[in-house]
């Protein structure tokens, strides 16, 4: 995935992964063994319902207004990332995340810090 020019992770262009939507496409890549570098990426408002986040690293990531709902991210390294206006209705989330984090990152877009 390109990075912005001015490192601005707001700006960056996705991956046609994620652009296209094409969920079979990287789903598939997962089975193969080919784990998609998802640290740092602009994730925001993207339906993610039906890629497989379940292990993934997207530590640093930008995921304002995307849909996280019914996923399982409980293997999923968040730190760094923002969720702002994230829908994640049933979502789990990792045993080690505190409420707090996710409430701060959900309403002010703060980033997540694991403890």
């Amino acid at each position: 995935m390109l990075d912005a020019p001015d490192g601005d992770i707001k700006r960056q262009q996705r991956s046609p992964l994620f652009y296209e939507e094409n969920r079979e496409q990287f789903n598939e890549l997962l089975a193969q063994g080919k784990i998609p570098h998802l640290q740092n990426q602009n994730l925001s408002n993207l339906d993610l319902r039906w890629y497989d986040l379940s292990n993934m690293d997207l530590s640093g990531s930008y995921m304002r207004g995307a849909n996280l709902s019914g996923m399982d991210l409980r293997g999923a390294n968040l730190s760094g990332v923002s969720l702002k206006d994230a829908k994640v209705s049933g979502c789990y989330f990792p045993k080690d995340l505190p409420a707090e984090e996710l409430r701060l990152s959900l309403q002010f877009g703060t980033r997540i810090r694991h403890r």
